[in-house]
């Protein structure tokens, strides 16, 4: 356990769960762009599917929350403005459908 903290350079285990955290945050961020170049692939055009906004909100408010634990004021301002675009898109995904009629109008 101690070469893994010297690796991550943390002093505590408290430290070092945060740095997993911030990890996890990271590849879930990360991941959102393989699903949009699956999602490209499979439909043989660029395409941005709604789960990619879900994996950037997510990733986003687990990195947000990261950055507060480490007082980063630059990482703080990035994360704090993707998370509300992220949610914006979402937002208007959501109108938008809410809008159309159903079907069985």
């Amino acid at each position: 356990m101690q070469m893994l903290m010297n690796m991550l350079h943390v002093d505590s285990g408290a430290e070092l769960w945060w740095v997993v955290f911030g990890l996890a945050a990271q590849l879930m961020f990360t991941a959102r762009f393989l699903l949009q170049w699956i999602a490209s692939e499979r439909a043989k055009d660029s395409v941005m599917p709604v789960a990619f906004w879900y994996f950037s909100l997510i990733g986003g408010v687990m990195l947000l929350a990261y950055a507060l634990y480490r007082r980063d004021p630059v990482f703080i301002l990035g994360q704090a403005l993707g998370v509300f675009i992220y949610a914006r898109n979402l937002w208007l995904i959501y109108a938008k459908r809410r809008a159309q009629p159903s079907p069985s109008e």
